[in-house]
């Protein structure tokens, strides 16, 4: 894909990047805890099964998190080693669309439905 064509891409990507760090940022210590992150602060009657299930679960978001960064720093290198809009599986051009509605996608849709199938969540 030719460089001027990947800004609005490149753009979005960072964007996104921008919003997952500030996410963690508030998750792990900002202004928000996780508990009031995940929509109520922690009562002092709650189990530890209840906390160790929440702290599972903050965990659990974080990875989530962490996984979204990963995925576009990769798209964002991609793009610098213009190589970005192609499958890494099988190297066709990847659909505008597929790329507007997920920029981070490294796979084609037919590529990426055989991963999944292949491996199963």
């Amino acid at each position: 894909m030719h460089p001027h064509l990947t800004t609005p891409y490149r753009e979005q990507l960072q964007a996104q990047r921008a919003s997952l760090l500030d996410q963690l940022a508030q998750q792990r210590g900002g202004l928000v805890d996780r508990a009031n992150a995940l929509g109520r602060a922690p009562q002092p009657e709650e189990s530890r099964a209840q906390s160790a299930t929440e702290r599972e679960l903050a965990y659990a978001l974080d990875e989530r998190e962490i996984s979204e960064i990963a995925a576009i720093d990769a798209a964002l290198q991609r793009i610098q080693d213009g190589r970005y809009g192609e499958c890494t599986a099988c190297g066709v051009d990847i659909p505008a669309a597929r790329l507007h509605a997920a920029p981070e996608a490294e796979r084609c849709i037919a590529c990426q439905e055989a991963l999944e199938h292949a491996h199963p969540a």
